[in-house]
């Protein structure tokens, strides 16, 4: 009895051939969705964990961490470290977010996840060099336009929130690369323009609800 040759076998299974047509499609949705451009990570300096501790090396004190401290407000000392590139104050009680916040202007990554924050003012569009926010886990039920001056930003990270709509400005964020707003009601319709908002960026949502924009 004569052998099938190997290639007759491969041009002629249909399983073989769906494969390579799925495998072709992934990569084509793969490169469309970018996903092998680097995205921002936070720097390998010293972590300082206490205000007083970066006070006292305050030039060189480029990462403050006071995550988890029960915090109502930003303490003061904190506005007087000039190089600061990392503010994590996740996991606080923080309700208000002031204005003076701008004075951080050196801020590459700012995290406010897990607070009491209602709003965030229109301070927040003076970080020029800002590549992180994190703005997870709060009440916030809009975003200032002011969050489309961000022009460096690469990861927003807003899920878990009361958002009933993004504004408009989100257009300008040119280097976005992460948008995440997963646990937060939004229609198919703003599914689709959030999407179109940011399209060299990566968007994650949860299902759409079938509420009315």
């Amino acid at each position: 009895m004569q052998t099938l040759k190997p290639k007759y076998l491969y041009s002629r299974n249909p399983f073989f051939i769906v494969s390579v047509l799925w495998m072709i499609l992934f990569s084509f949705k793969a490169s469309g969705q970018q996903d092998d451009l680097p995205v921002y990570s936070r720097p390998s300096y010293k972590v300082y964990k206490s205000v007083a501790a970066a006070l006292a090396n305050a030039d060189s004190a480029y990462i403050l961490d006071l995550s988890g401290k029960k915090l109502t407000q930003i303490p003061p000392g904190v506005y007087k470290l000039p190089n600061l590139l990392v503010l994590d104050l996740s996991r606080n009680k923080i309700k208000v977010l002031p204005d003076s916040i701008a004075m951080l202007s050196s801020l590459e990554e700012l995290d406010l996840s897990s607070n009491k924050l209602s709003a965030v003012p229109a301070a927040i569009g003076s970080f020029k060099w800002l590549k992180k926010l994190s703005l997870n886990r709060n009440t916030l039920s809009n975003l200032p336009p002011e969050i489309g001056n961000l022009s460096a930003l690469e990861v927003l990270e807003l899920w878990d929130n009361e958002l009933e709509d993004l504004p408009d400005e989100i257009l300008n964020l040119k280097n976005l690369k992460i948008l995440e707003l997963r646990g937060i009601l939004f229609s198919e319709e703003q599914h689709l323009k959030f999407k179109e908002m940011v399209p060299g960026a990566r968007v994650f949502l949860s299902p759409s609800c079938n509420c009315k924009m």
